[in-house]
C-alpha cells in the first residue's frame, strides 16, 4: 500500500495544494492504513519545518544549497562558519549550567502541605498534659481501622511503616523540647530522589540529554522518549573453585532515548505535546534490527517473519538527499521503514487489531494504543502500558515559536547575518584578487613584432625606433576590501544581538568598547547569561520536569522493590536554572544561620540537628552518612566528655603537670618590677603623659 503513495516532496511532481489527500482513505482501510494515513497527514504538516531545519543545518555545516546563485565573475565560494561557532557556544554554556553539579538537575521534594503522610513525627518520651486515658473512649476519633493493630500500623508514615512503625511511642506532629523528631514526608521524598538519581546515572541519561539539547540548539527542537523498561544485566558468579559459573542477574530499570527531529511526526493540529492526539516515529532499520523484535515483549513473531520475506520497503524522503549527500549515504535499498504510532484509536478498530481493551470502555470511546507497522504487517499492537496513559515523548524548544509546535534554533535566528557576512567576505576576497595584482596595458604598435609579452623580473621589451611615448603601462585596481570587512564586522555584531550570545563568550580576542573594562565585561556576560537562562527555563519546563514526573510514575508503577519507602505526597522540581546559584546561596544562608545559632542566648530557639542536616543536603552530602541523629549525638557527646576528662588531671590540669598554688610563688609575678611606679607591671599599656606643645602627637 505504501508503494501506491507518491511523495511530492521527493519527486517534485506538484505543489502540496495539488496533491490529493488520501490520508482519510487510508485511515478507513484497516489498522495498517489507519497508521499510514496518520503518518502521511503528519508528514505533510511538517514540510515547512523540515525546510527551515534543513537550512539551519546547512548554515551550521557551511554548505551552499542549490538555491544560492552566484554571478559568473564571482570566483570565491567562501562560507564563514560563524553559525557553527554560535551553536557550539550556546550548547557548551547550556551543558555547563545543567551538569556542573554531580547531581542530575532534577529534585524530588515533599509538597508544602503533605497529604497521606505526616510532615513531622516525634518520639514521645513524656506524656503531655493533654494526653487522655490511654485506653480511650468510644467516639474519641482514634478508633483502629479494620485490620490495623495498635502498634504496627502508622498511617501518617505513608510508606515508611516498616522502617519507623515498630514503636508505639512514635506520634504525628512536631515534638516538644528534647524529643527526637523526623520528617516522614521529606524522608520519602529523599528516598524517591535517591532512586531516580541512581536510575538516571545507570541509564547514561546525561549523554541522551546532551543529544537532545544539541538538536534543540541547532534545529530549534529536541525530542526525548521514555522512560521504558530495560533489562539490566549485572555480572555475577555462583559457586566456589572449579564449580564457579557465570550467572548474571537481570533487573528491570527505566531508560530514556533520544529521537531525531527528522524521524518524529506529531499531530499537525497540535501546538504542544499536551494537545497532541497522536505521534508517529519513523524507524530506519536493517534486517538484523527487525529480527531483534522477536525477543521483545508483545511483538508478533509471524508478522515479523512475513515482513522480512517481503523485503526492504524504505522510501527516501526529499530532504535526505541533501542531508546525507556529503556523506554519500544515498543508498537505503537494504532498509526497512517501521512506523511507531502512539495515540488515540476507536475501540472497534483496536479490537480488530487484537488489542485487549478494558470492559469499561464503550463502543463510542477511543483508547490509547501503541502500534508498530512495517509495510502491510502489524508488528505490535497493545494498549498504552502507562498508568495514567500518556504519549511518551518530550519535546523541548530552544526558543518558543508562537502558535507553532517546533521551536526556533540559533542558526535560524542569525540566518540573515550569516548571509550578509558571507556576501561581503566573498566580495572582499574577489576584490583583493584584482587589487593585489598589477594589470598591464601594452601598445604593441610601439614594440618590435614577434617578441614574448610574458612579464618577469628583468624583462626587456624592444621598441620600434622613432615611436614616442610609453609602450607598457601598469594598471592597479582600487582596494575596496576595508569597506567590505567593515560591513562584515557590522553583520557579526548583528549576529551577537540576534542570538544573545556575545562573541566574547566563545573566545573572541581584541575586545573593544564596553568589554575592555572589568565592569563592562561583567555586564556583557550577565546579559548573555540572561538569554541562556531563558533557554534553560524552557528545558526545565518542557524536558526536565516532565522527565522527572515520568520517572516518578515509573517507580510507582514498576519499582515494586523500593515502592514502600518512596511512597508519599511528592513534587518533582527541575533545577536547571537554579542548579548552580541556589545551592551556593542556600549553603551560605544556612551557614550564617548556624553561626547565629551558636549564640547561647538564641540556641534554644533553633533546631540544630535539622539545621545541620539541611547544610549537608545543600552541599549535596547524604545526611544519613555524615550527620548523627539526636540519640547518636548524645552518645558521641558522652564519649567526647570522657576523653576530655581522661586527658585532664584531678584539678583539670593536663596529666603529669602539677597545678601551681597561688601564694607559694614567693615573689613578684614575671613582668613586674618592685621599682615600677606606673602600676602596669612593666607593660607598655597605660595612661601615660599628655604631649606638651611642640612634641609629636600634640593636637593643640
Amino acid at each position: 500500500m505504501a508503494e501506491l503513495i507518491p511523495d511530492p516532496k521527493e519527486k517534485g511532481e506538484a505543489e502540496t495544494s495539488d496533491v490529493v489527500d488520501i490520508s482519510k482513505e487510508l485511515e478507513d482501510s484497516g489498522i495498517v492504513g489507519f497508521v499510514q494515513g496518520r503518518f502521511k497527514r503528519a508528514e505533510e504538516g511538517k514540510q515547512d519545518d523540515e525546510s527551515r531545519c534543513l537550512q539551519a543545518y546547512k548554515n551550521y555545516r557551511g554548505i551552499y544549497d542549490s538555491n544560492s546563485k552566484f554571478r559568473e565573475n564571482e570566483r570565491s565560494r567562501v562560507f564563514v562558519k560563524i553559525t557553527k561557532t554560535k551553536v557550539l557556544a550556546a550548547y557548551g554554556k547550556i551543558i555547563e549550567i545543567l551538569f556542573s553539579s554531580k547531581r542530575f538537575p532534577i529534585e524530588v521534594k515533599a509538597t508544602e502541605v503533605p497529604e497521606g503522610i505526616a510532615e513531622y513525627a516525634h518520639l514521645e518520651q513524656q506524656p503531655g498534659p493533654e494526653q487522655v486515658n490511654p485506653y480511650g473512649f468510644e467516639g474519641d476519633g482514634q478508633e483502629l481501622l479494620p485490620g490495623a493493630t495498635e502498634i504496627g500500623d502508622k498511617h501518617f508514615l505513608g510508606g515508611l511503616e516498616a522502617e519507623y512503625g515498630q514503636s508505639d511511642k512514635l506520634k504525628a506532629g512536631p515534638g516538644r523540647m528534647g524529643e527526637p523528631q523526623i520528617k516522614p514526608a521529606d524522608i520519602a521524598a529523599r528516598n524517591m530522589d535517591k532512586a531516580i538519581q541512581d536510575q538516571l546515572t545507570e541509564g547514561h541519561t546525561v549523554n541522551i540529554i546532551k543529544h537532545v539539547v544539541f538538536e534543540s540548539v541547532l534545529l530549534g527542537t529536541g525530542i526525548a522518549k521514555g522512560p521504558f523498561n530495560f533489562t539490566k544485566v549485572s555480572p555475577n558468579w555462583d559457586g566456589v573453585g572449579e564449580d564457579r559459573k557465570y550467572a548474571p542477574k537481570n533487573s528491570v530499570v527505566p531508560r530514556m532515548s533520544a529521537v531525531s527531529f527528522w524521524d518524529f511526526y506529531p499531530d499537525p493540529s497540535a501546538i504542544t505535546m499536551e494537545d497532541a492526539a497522536y505521534t508517529v516515529q519513523r524507524h530506519k532499520l536493517h534486517r538484523e534490527q527487525i529480527r531483534e523484535f522477536i525477543d521483545r515483549p508483545h511483538f508478533n513473531k509471524d508478522a515479523i517473519e512475513r515482513c522480512l520475506d517481503q523485503g526492504p520497503n524504505y522510501e527516501k524522503r526529499g530532504y535526505e538527499s541533501q542531508l546525507y549527500a556529503e556523506n554519500n549515504i544515498n543508498n537505503f535499498e537494504d532498509r526497512y521503514e517501521v512506523l511507531e504510532y502512539w495515540g488515540n484509536m476507536d475501540r472497534k478498530l483496536a479490537e480488530e487489531a487484537g488489542i485487549d481493551i478494558s470492559k469499561n470502555v464503550t463502543e463510542s470511546d477511543s483508547v490509547q494504543v501503541n502500534i508498530w507497522v512495517c509495510g502491510t504487517e502489524v508488528l505490535r499492537g497493545i494498549a498504552n502500558p502507562f498508568t495514567p496513559a500518556r504519549i511518551p515523548y518530550l519535546v523541548v524548544p530552544y526558543e518558543i515559536n508562537p502558535y507553532q509546535f517546533f521551536g526556533i534554533g540559533v542558526p535560524e535566528n542569525m540566518e540573515d547575518a550569516q548571509v550578509i557576512m558571507n556576501g561581503h567576505m566573498r566580495m572582499a576576497i574577489d576584490n583583493l584578487a584584482f587589487a593585489g595584482n598589477l594589470v598591464f596595458d601594452i601598445d604593441e604598435t610601439m614594440l618590435v613584432p614577434g617578441q614574448s609579452l610574458k612579464v618577469f623580473p628583468g624583462k626587456i621589451f624592444r621598441r620600434q625606433s622613432g615611436q614616442a611615448g610609453q609602450a607598457v603601462h601598469g594598471v592597479k585596481f582600487p582596494n575596496t576590501a576595508p569597506e567590505n570587512i567593515q560591513m562584515y564586522e557590522t553583520a557579526r555584531r548583528l549576529a551577537d544581538e540576534e542570538t544573545g550570545i556575545p562573541s566574547i563568550m566563545h573566545g573572541q580576542t581584541g575586545v573593544t568598547g564596553t568589554g575592555r573594562t572589568a565592569s563592562g565585561l561583567s555586564m556583557l556576560m550577565s546579559g548573555a547569561a540572561t538569554s541562556i537562562k531563558t533557554v534553560i527555563k524552557n528545558i526545565d519546563d518542557f524536558l526536565l520536569k516532565p522527565m522527572g514526573e515520568a520517572y516518578f510514575r515509573w517507580n510507582m508503577q514498576f519499582n515494586a522493590e523500593r515502592h514502600p519507602k518512596i511512597e508519599g505526597d511528592l513534587d518533582v522540581k527541575a533545577r536547571g536554572t537554579s542548579s548552580v546559584m541556589q545551592h551556593e546561596v542556600r549553603t551560605q544562608r544556612l551557614t550564617n544561620l548556624l553561626q547565629v545559632a551558636t549564640n547561647p542566648m538564641l540556641a534554644p530557639f533553633f533546631k540544630i540537628p535539622n539545621l545541620i542536616k539541611e547544610i549537608a543536603i545543600a552541599q549535596e552530602i547524604e545526611p544519613e552518612s555524615m550527620v548523627n541523629d539526636v540519640n547518636e549525638a548524645a552518645i558521641f557527646a558522652d564519649i567526647l566528655r570522657g576523653l576530655n576528662a581522661a586527658q585532664l588531671g584531678p584539678e583539670g590540669a593536663p596529666p603529669g603537670q602539677q597545678q601551681e598554688v597561688l601564694g607559694n610563688s614567693g615573689g613578684v609575678p614575671p613582668g613586674g618590677g618592685a621599682t615600677d611606679p606606673s602600676g602596669v607591671g612593666g607593660g607598655n599599656i597605660g595612661t601615660g603623659n599628655a604631649p606638651a606643645p611642640g612634641e609629636s602627637n600634640f593636637t593643640g
